[in-house]
């Protein structure tokens, strides 16, 4: 007997093949199942861990969790290569595949509008810090970031911000430093060579503070969620991808 569904992205169907012996969560393999012109990317999951109530249970585990979200984050990224996804958060899950289709039925009007909307287009995230500890911005640097991002801007569609107050990387060297930029853009990848140019010539301009960009990643940021929505992928020294622990699981019934 199959187990439940679990749920990493939608999309169009595309006929670019994924990765040979993709897996995802729990090691298991990575198919798609189409219904009404869009695509599901799925994995069939084991029942003792991934009904409703083990899920619950497991979600409050960090290692547990961290290793559903590097999974889900790979599959993502594979489907990144080959078309534009529409990310889910982490841990969707549906009990069966009646349940996703459904599922694809009642939000298809919205699974469309917001594929629409990403087609061709990545997120790319800017984080820029100070090793110092004190996160008050000197005028210089105030004067620097709001140029990279006016800047940058130019060639994003949107962009979106998370409170640096509650952001800490870890430099070079591996020692913490506070955040004074943590945002993400969506660029179209016809562009994306420019931006990481632009980014990479705005570096040197920096007054005494650390410019890190990571991508091309899946539109997490942008997906047109509320706020529980899974969130950009970016490694910022933990073993979690950003907002995952925010995350809550989803049993899709």
């Amino acid at each position: 007997m199959a187990g439940p569904r679990y749920v990493y992205a939608v999309c169009r169907p595309f006929r670019a093949a994924l990765q040979a012996q993709l897996t995802g969560v729990a090691g298991a393999p990575v198919g798609l199942l189409g219904h009404h012109g869009l695509v599901a990317v799925v994995s069939t999951v084991p029942e003792r861990d991934f009904a409703e109530e083990p899920l619950h249970a497991h979600w409050a585990d960090p290692q547990w969790r961290a290793a559903v979200a590097r999974a889900h984050r790979g599959v993502v990224d594979a489907l990144t290569a080959v078309t534009t996804p529409l990310p889910l958060r982490a841990a969707t899950v549906c009990p069966d595949d009646s349940a996703l289709r459904l599922m694809l039925e009642t939000h298809g009007a919205e699974f469309t509008r917001a594929l629409d909307r990403l087609e061709g287009r990545v997120e790319w995230s800017v984080n820029v810090y100070s090793e110092k500890q004190s996160t008050a911005l000197s005028e210089e640097a105030e004067t620097f970031v709001t140029r990279l991002h006016g800047l940058l801007s130019r060639y994003a569609d949107e962009s979106c911000f998370r409170d640096p107050e509650d952001s800490m990387f870890f430099g070079a060297a591996g020692h913490a430093g506070h955040a004074l930029l943590n945002a993400s853009y969506l660029v179209a990848r016809t562009d994306s060579e420019q931006f990481v140019e632009l980014v990479d010539r705005l570096k040197a301009d920096a007054p005494g503070l650390q410019v890190e960009l990571t991508g091309p990643w899946a539109a997490y940021s942008f997906t047109g969620e509320n706020d529980e929505k899974t969130e950009n992928p970016e490694s910022a020294g933990t073993a979690e991808f950003a907002g995952t622990q925010r995350a809550k699981r989803t049993w899709v019934s």
